[in-house]
């Protein structure tokens, strides 16, 4: 009976390590290459290195789709002065977060009107399986990018059975470059090849990093126990080229880049520990290899954030500013991302009341925030600049 026993055990460690041997020859054979060296291009702004003033000029909520009862995780896409909107907002909007009937809602900033348009939704469940020829469950974190043509790229989370940690991210194109707000419309490209395991598990969440080649670096991460951040490679066009995981830390999420210079780049990061602060990895050589560094002394309670690097020198971070909670959201500034002051507060409130996951954009001289409102509405403040006094 021993001998028997000891066989039935020998028998099944060795088909395990088979099976373990299997799983790491594929992930070997199978993982994208990694991305090519990349240099970072500024924002178009006028301001000096030496930082800009802020100054709060209008704010607000932005229109919701009628008969919507919640809304989270917007992006802000800015658009060039030959459109006639300053920029998009997207999000995913439905009777809940996860509900069946979530899509992806998106609302144009009209640069005559100075008026948020009426919100529509853009992309849904239904019709995005129907693409992708497979069903899709939930949407959700929609990130938007404008290609050198002036196509709106979107990126957004999906998931089939599972939670969000069985989520893949699909990438849309528009439709019709040019095309306006009101015929705005997405075909669905492909899911992103990021793993042999039917590519699941990677989420995005943050802006894109454009690049001086036309291309850009997006930040996503993978979430199916182990957590931590990658930078996903796109060409011109929108092509995928390749990742590099940014951290070896298994408890990172949701990274937001900010360039120091145009190959020296910064990754902030939500950290999911008790009691976290905000987690920082470094790269000197445009993405291809990325360093852990010391975190930041700015709490994070569990919650993303989001940087923009306006120009040498001038970094700008909004994020929750409490050990615990998402009551306080505020918008911090920095000259090399490794020290913050406190710019301007954006939203206090108290008890369960929360204001989380913003997004940042740059255009018409402007700072925009959106984030979201109680989980009901995208809220939004734009920041006027002036240059400061030497």
């Amino acid at each position: 009976m021993i001998v028997l026993v000891a066989r039935s055990f020998a028998l099944r460690l060795l088909t395990a390590l088979l099976v373990c041997a299997v799983v790491i020859t594929l992930d070997v054979v199978r993982r994208p290459a990694p991305a090519p060296m990349a240099q970072a291009l500024w924002p178009a702004t006028a301001a000096a290195a030496s930082g800009i003033a802020l100054t709060r000029t209008d704010g607000g909520q932005i229109p919701m789709p009628a008969n919507t009862l919640s809304a989270h995780a917007s992006s802000l896409l800015a658009l060039p002065a030959s459109r006639s909107a300053s920029l998009l907002a997207f999000w995913f909007a439905g009777t809940r977060e996860s509900a069946a009937d979530v899509q992806i809602a998106a609302s144009s900033f009209d640069r005559a009107s100075q008026q948020w348009s009426v919100a529509r939704f853009v992309v849904s469940r239904h019709a995005l399986g129907d693409q992708l020829g497979f069903g899709v469950r939930r949407l959700g974190n929609p990130v938007a990018w404008l290609d050198g043509t002036g196509r709106i790229h979107l990126f957004v989370v999906t998931t089939g059975l599972g939670g969000w940690a069985a989520a893949r991210i699909v990438h849309l194109r528009q439709s019709r470059v040019g095309q306006d707000f009101a015929d705005l419309s997405f075909e669905a490209g492909q899911v992103l090849p990021l793993s042999w395991l039917w590519n699941t598990s990677f989420l995005v969440r943050t802006a894109a990093l454009p690049l001086r080649d036309g291309g850009m670096v997006l930040p996503v991460h993978f979430e199916m126990g182990l957590k931590y951040p990658v930078a996903l490679r796109f060409d011109a066009s929108g092509e995928f080229l390749g990742l590099t995981r940014i951290s070896r830390r298994n408890y990172l999420l949701q990274p937001t880049l900010l360039m120091a210079t145009e190959s020296n780049w910064l990754a902030l990061m939500r950290d999911q520990r008790i009691d976290g602060k905000v987690a920082v990895a470094q790269t000197l050589d445009g993405g291809q290899n990325w360093t852990d560094l010391d975190d930041l002394s700015l709490h994070n309670p569990d919650s993303s954030v989001a940087g923009l690097a306006l120009a040498p020198g001038l970094m700008f971070l909004t994020h929750n500013s409490t050990p615990q909670g998402r009551t306080v959201l505020d918008l911090s500034a920095s000259v090399d991302g490794r020290a913050w002051s406190l710019a301007q507060p954006l939203a206090h409130g108290a008890g369960r009341d929360e204001y989380s996951y913003p997004a940042m954009a740059w255009v018409d001289d402007s700072l925009w925030v959106s984030y979201t409102d109680q989980r009901k509405a995208i809220a939004w403040q734009r920041f006027s600049s002036s240059a400061l006094a030497h």
